[in-house]
C-alpha cells in the first residue's frame, strides 16, 4: 500500500493532482476525507465546499473528519486526506494527538494520499498562534514526507516529484 504527500500553495492544483493519484492507485472507490471545519465558512467557502462535494460525488465516498483522521482509516482501503493543513489547525491545542494519529496512519496498511498547503516560504508571522501553525506545518511536512513513498510539489498546476 502506498503513502503519498502532495504539497503546494493555495489554488496550485494540488487537490486535482491528489484526486488523480488516489484514483490511479486504488483498486476500488476511494474515500475522500475532508478536514475543513464548516464553522469557519463564509458564503464563498460554503459555495466552494458544495462544488467540491458535487465534483467528487461519483468518484469518491465522502467523509468529514476535522480532528482525528486515523479513526476513519481502515486497513485495505484507499484515502485522500484533504487537507493536512486544516487538520493541523484543528489540532493546535492538542499537538500530541496530531502526531500520534500521524504515527498510526504511517503504519496503516492502506493507500493514503495527503494534501498539505506549503506555508514555509513566507515571513515568520508576528502572532504566536500563526507562528505555532507555521512551525507545526513544517514539522508535520517533514514527518509525513519521511514515511511517504512518494512526495510531489504542485505549483501553477505543474508537478515536480521530490521523492
Amino acid at each position: 500500500m502506498k503513502k503519498i504527500l502532495i504539497f503546494g500553495g493555495i489554488n496550485s492544483g494540488k487537490s486535482a493532482f491528489a484526486e488523480k493519484k488516489i484514483l490511479e492507485i486504488s483498486n476500488k472507490k476511494p474515500y475522500y476525507i475532508a478536514t475543513y471545519l464548516e464553522e469557519f465558512c463564509d458564503n464563498e467557502m460554503k459555495e466552494k465546499i458544495k462544488n467540491h462535494k458535487l465534483k467528487r460525488e461519483g468518484n469518491f465516498i465522502n467523509l468529514e473528519e476535522p480532528y482525528d483522521v486515523n479513526r476513519r482509516v481502515k486497513e485495505g482501503e484507499s484515502y485522500l486526506v484533504d487537507c493536512l493543513s486544516m487538520l493541523i489547525f484543528n489540532n493546535l491545542d492538542n499537538q500530541e494527538r496530531l502526531f500520534e494519529q500521524l504515527e498510526l496512519l504511517s503504519s496503516k496498511d492502506s493507500d493514503i494520499v495527503f494534501v498539505l498547503n506549503d506555508v514555509s516560504s513566507g515571513v515568520l508571522p508576528a502572532d504566536y498562534e500563526s507562528r505555532t501553525f507555521v512551525k507545526l506545518s513544517g514539522l508535520v511536512a517533514q514527518m509525513v514526507a519521511d514515511f511517504c513513498d512518494e512526495v510531489y510539489e504542485v505549483k501553477f498546476g505543474l508537478v515536480r516529484q521530490w521523492k
